[in-house]
């Protein structure tokens, strides 16, 4: 945003920090959180302390001191966020998507940062990594928390942590478990979902789907080729058994000897007879550049390979195919058993949106700016460029609207475009 749009829209952008006055005991502290979104707003090259604190013509140790050492309440400064997404954005068709993105970062001071896999770059490096939760109804969307992943070496070196600032009930846990957290969070100031997605990274592990389900979560994951399910139920036995009536018993519960072992979902797709029996439907996604991305899909049930190596839940097992190039994906949701296709694709279709949110935090306000080495700097940073990127969505949400005002205002009903229904059949 240049700095000619910014001066435009003044007026609605110190109404809507306005909103966050609350968190903040004095007014000078407030203020900086409006230095500070206003140079992530604006058309700066880096948005990183130094040049936001320049441009503002105040001294850099000034923000930085705000960022990673005054006294104000960031939590709060979350919570209210997520109020207004709770209270203006949050409907039925709202699908949460949660995602990880990464950081290129130099030396060994940042919180969290270790030679580790980075998709920045798409390889491992020296870089932090991020958990974030992402809401995406209808043309909008926007970023609702995030949270550090602790490495295990971090989580090993206490001394390390404490010199960056790190709680000591910070601890290493998988991204999985942090995606649970942030949902809980989100849960607790009033923002559920009606449906939720992820990549194969948190579809691929059954203790998130579990997780899921006991939280009465509806989801449609996808998971790698690997994903491992049953095709028929198998029966659990707690007997205990010992070959020859000696030696040690195997494990109970398990799975009774001579049930059928479970397979990858890639198995189930080329030589399970359920789904060679299912015939393809094709579906409109959505519109690209070219015109309309059309995937067929079908579906069997299958049941869950717990994390206990026990059959869990039942779920859809659901390909896709690209009609183009063959891509083949493969996805599982807990939905009920009338659950229509075209809404299971119309939520796992929906992880583009959390893409976007990275790709325009990154080039608009400065997500990837983080150059400190406190972790409430870092904390401080991801909740106010969520704070920024929701007031470019609900700008970009209006400037729409009154878009499509004055278009429908002359364009005949029948012709007006249907955004409730994203996917639809081919």
């Amino acid at each position: 945003m240049n700095v000619e749009k910014l001066g435009r829209l003044e007026d609605r952008l110190e109404t809507y920090l306005g909103r966050f006055a609350g968190c903040f005991t004095r007014s000078d502290t407030r203020a900086h959180l409006t230095t500070y979104v206003r140079g992530q707003l604006s058309d700066l090259d880096a948005k990183s302390v130094e040049p936001i604190a320049l441009q503002a013509g105040m001294p850099v140790r000034t923000l930085q001191e705000f960022i990673a050492q005054h006294r104000w309440d960031e939590d709060a400064l979350r919570r209210q966020m997520m109020h207004i997404v709770r209270d203006e954005h949050n409907n039925a068709n709202t699908v949460g998507v949660i995602d990880e993105t990464s950081d290129v970062k130099k030396g060994d001071k940042t919180p969290g940062v270790q030679r580790q896999w980075c998709g920045k770059v798409g390889k491992k490096e020296n870089c932090i990594v991020t958990v974030h939760l992402a809401a995406a109804t209808e043309d909008f969307h926007c970023m609702i928390d995030g949270e550090l992943f602790l490495p295990e070496s971090w989580n090993e070196d206490r001394p390390r942590c404490a010199a960056a600032g790190i709680p000591d009930d910070m601890v290493y846990r998988p991204k999985w478990q942090i995606a649970l957290e942030l949902l809980d969070r989100s849960a607790t100031e009033g923002i559920t979902f009606p449906w939720l997605t992820a990549d194969e990274g948190y579809g691929g592990k059954p203790g998130f789907l579990e997780g899921l389900a006991n939280r009465d979560q509806k989801f449609v994951l996808e998971v790698p080729r690997t994903f491992s399910v049953w095709e028929k139920t198998p029966e659990v036995t707690e007997q205990p058994y010992r070959e020859g009536g000696r030696g040690r018993g195997r494990k109970t519960p398990r799975v009774k000897s001579g049930e059928s072992s479970p397979r990858s979902v890639e198995t189930v797709f080329w030589f399970g007879e359920p789904m060679k029996a299912k015939r393809w439907k094709q579906y409109r996604v959505k519109d690209g550049e070219k015109g309309p991305i059309t995937w067929e899909a079908k579906r069997v049930r299958v049941t869950l390979k717990g994390s206990d190596d026990l059959p869990g839940m039942p779920l859809w097992l659901v390909v896709a195919r690209n009609v183009l190039d063959d891509e083949l994906k493969f996805f599982v949701s807990n939905a009920s058993e009338f659950t229509s296709m075209a809404m299971l694709l119309q939520v796992a279709f929906q992880r583009w949106r959390v893409e976007r949110c990275f790709e325009d935090q990154k080039q608009e306000v400065g997500l990837d700016c983080y150059e400190g080495r406190r972790y409430l700097g870092l904390k401080r940073h991801l909740i106010i460029t969520a704070i920024s990127y929701l007031f470019l969505s609900q700008t970009c949400e209006q400037e729409r609207k009154t878009k499509s005002e004055l278009h429908d205002s002359t364009t005949p009903s029948r012709a007006r475009r249907d955004r409730s229904q994203l996917v639809t059949s081919a």
